[in-house]
C-alpha cells in the first residue's frame, strides 16, 4: 500500500515511541529545496536561527519522551547535495533532539545494510521509501514483511555510525 498525505503523516501521528530512518542516497531531488540548494551553491550559509515545521515536530515529539533518529549512509567526497543538507538542516535538526548519525563507508565495507531508504515506527512500522536514481522520491510503502530484518539493520547501523555533530568536527 502506497501512503501520500493523510496515510503518511498517520504514521508519525500514531507513533507511541520512536520513528527512525536509514538514509541511503548522496543526494535527495525535492522542488521545495531548490532555491535553497541553489543559494547554498554560492556560497550563502543557513542562518542560525533557522526553524522548520520539522523541527517544531521533533521538539513537540521530545517533550512527549518520543525518540526521533536517522543513520545517513555516505562516502567521500560528499556531494553538494549532502553538504547542503548537513549546513541547513542536520546541523539545526539535532539542537532540537533529533539523533543524526553518520555512517561513512568511504574506506571500509558495508556492514550489511540495505541500498533501500525507509522509516520504522515503534520497531514494528516499516514504509520503505522508492527513488528514482536522481534522488526524486518514487513514493512511500508499507512494508507488509516480518519487521525484524529492519530492526536489525538498524541495530548495525547505529552501532556503526557517530553523531553527527562528531562526524563533522573531525571532518
Amino acid at each position: 500500500m502506497h501512503l501520500d498525505g493523510d496515510a503518511w503523516n498517520a504514521c508519525f501521528d500514531s507513533m507511541e515511541h520512536a520513528a527512525w530512518r536509514l538514509e541511503t542516497l548522496p543526494v535527495y531531488t525535492m522542488p521545495q529545496e531548490a532555491e535553497k540548494l541553489k543559494r547554498f551553491l554560492a556560497g550563502e550559509k543557513s542562518p542560525d536561527d533557522y526553524s522548520s515545521p520539522w523541527m517544531d515536530e521533533v521538539r513537540q515529539w521530545a517533550f512527549e519522551g518520543k525518540s526521533v533518529g536517522r543513520v545517513h549512509v555516505v562516502t567521500r567526497p560528499l556531494s553538494d547535495y549532502l553538504r547542503f543538507e548537513f549546513e541547513y538542516y542536520y546541523r539545526h535538526h539535532v539542537t532540537v533532539g533529533e539523533d543524526i548519525r553518520i555512517l561513512d563507508l568511504t574506506d571500509r565495507e558495508n556492514p550489511g545494510l540495505p541500498e533501500q531508504d525507509f522509516w520504522m515506527f515503534d520497531e514494528s512500522k516499516v514504509v520503505l521509501l522508492n527513488y528514482r536514481s536522481d534522488g526524486t522520491q518514487i513514493n512511500r510503502e508499507l512494508y507488509e514483511g516480518d519487521p525484524a530484518p529492519y530492526r536489525r539493520w538498524k541495530q548495525i547501523a547505529v552501532a556503526e555510525s557517530v553523531p553527527f555533530l562528531e562526524y563533522v568536527s573531525d571532518g
